[in-house]
C-alpha cells in the first residue's frame, strides 16, 4: 500500500480545516503563499497571468470585477523596446510621481527627483511621449472568484481624461461614484476596451451592487497580504522578472541579428495626460439620492 493511500476516503482532506492548514505547508516550504496573479491588457485582451505564466486569454472585450484597493498614481521607466518573450524589470519607478521609490538602486536612478529626470521630458519616449510613464496599480476581485486577488496595472490613458457619456476613465469613474456617495468596493464594475484606441485603453461603468457575501469577501481581501502586494509590487516583481545582465560589448566582426520587433504592451500609451477644459454640468449628477447606488444604476439603464 502506498503511503498516500492513507488520505483516500478521508473526508477531512477536502474540508475547510485541511484547506486552512495547507497554509502552514507553504510557510514551511519557504513560500509566502501569494500566487502572483495579475491581469494583463496587452493587445487589448484580458490575459490572466499567474506567477509570470499566461494561463488564459478572454475573448470578451468586457470583464466584471470589484476594485478592492488601489495604489497612488506612479511612474515606471523601462529601458529599451518591450519584448513579450523576454520581459525585463523596470529600471526606475516612483510611487508618488515626485521621486524614485526607496527600493530603486542608486545606480539605476536617472535623477534625484522626477521633475528633473531626463526620462520625464517630452520626446524621450516614442514620438512626443515621455519614456517614464504614468500608471496605477489596482487590487481587484473578479466576479465569481471571491477568494482571489488580481493585480491590474493601468496605463495613463485608462486613468485620466474627462467623462464622455458612458466612456469614463478610472478617475472620472471614481468621481462619479463619489458624487453618489457610493464606495467603489461596494459595486461590481465593468471594464471595457476602447475599440478605437491604438493602444490598450479601458473604460469603467457600474453594473450592480454587491450582495452581502460578495461585499464581505471584498472587504476581507482588501485587508489581505495579497492585496497589499498587488498595489505595492511592480508587474516585474509580481511575475518574478529578473533584471537583465549588462549587455556585452558588440564584436564588430560578428554578424548582426535583426532587431526584435516591438510588440504592443499594456504599458503603451499615447502621449501624456493633459488638462481638459471642464465640460458643462450635464456630465455631473444633479442630485444625491438617499438610495445612492440605485440612482447610479438607474442612470445607466436610461
Amino acid at each position: 500500500m502506498s503511503d498516500l493511500d492513507i488520505f483516500k476516503g478521508n473526508s477531512l482532506v477536502s474540508g475547510d480545516l485541511f484547506k486552512s492548514l495547507m497554509d502552514d505547508n507553504k510557510k514551511m516550504a519557504g513560500g509566502s503563499g501569494a500566487s502572483g496573479r495579475r491581469i494583463s491588457i496587452r493587445g487589448s485582451r484580458f490575459r490572466m497571468v499567474v506567477d509570470g505564466e499566461q494561463v488564459s486569454v478572454s475573448k470578451n472585450s468586457t470583464l466584471n470585477m470589484v476594485i478592492v484597493d488601489a495604489a497612488s498614481i506612479g511612474r515606471t521607466y523601462y529601458e529599451g523596446a518591450f519584448d513579450a518573450e523576454n520581459p525585463s524589470a523596470p529600471v526606475c519607478w516612483s510611487g508618488d510621481t515626485r521621486k524614485p521609490s526607496d527600493d530603486v538602486p542608486e545606480d539605476q536612478r536617472k535623477a534625484a527627483t522626477c521633475g528633473e529626470c531626463p526620462m520625464n521630458v517630452k520626446g524621450s519616449g516614442q514620438g512626443e511621449s515621455r519614456a517614464c510613464r504614468f500608471s496605477q496599480r489596482l487590487a481587484v476581485m473578479l466576479e465569481g472568484e471571491n477568494d482571489q486577488v488580481y493585480q491590474l496595472q493601468l496605463p495613463a490613458t485608462s486613468i485620466f481624461g474627462s467623462a464622455e457619456g458612458a466612456d469614463m476613465g478610472l478617475q472620472a469613474y471614481i468621481k462619479y461614484l463619489s458624487a453618489h456617495n457610493t464606495p467603489a468596493i461596494a459595486v461590481m464594475t465593468e471594464m471595457r476596451f476602447d475599440d478605437d484606441a491604438t493602444a490598450p485603453k479601458l473604460y469603467f461603468r457600474p453594473v450592480r451592487a454587491l450582495d452581502e457575501e460578495e461585499l464581505k469577501a471584498a472587504i476581507a481581501l482588501r485587508d489581505s497580504d495579497e492585496a497589499k502586494k498587488a498595489i505595492e509590487f511592480t508587474v516585474a516583481q509580481t511575475d518574478g522578472v529578473q533584471k537583465k545582465p549588462a549587455a556585452k560589448k558588440e564584436d564588430p566582426k560578428a554578424e548582426k541579428k535583426p532587431a526584435v520587433k516591438k510588440e504592443e504592451s499594456e504599458q503603451d500609451e499615447v502621449g501624456e495626460p493633459t488638462k481638459v477644459t471642464k465640460a458643462p454640468k450635464k456630465a455631473e449628477p444633479e442630485t444625491k439620492s438617499a438610495d445612492a447606488l440605485a440612482d447610479v444604476l438607474a442612470e445607466w439603464d436610461d
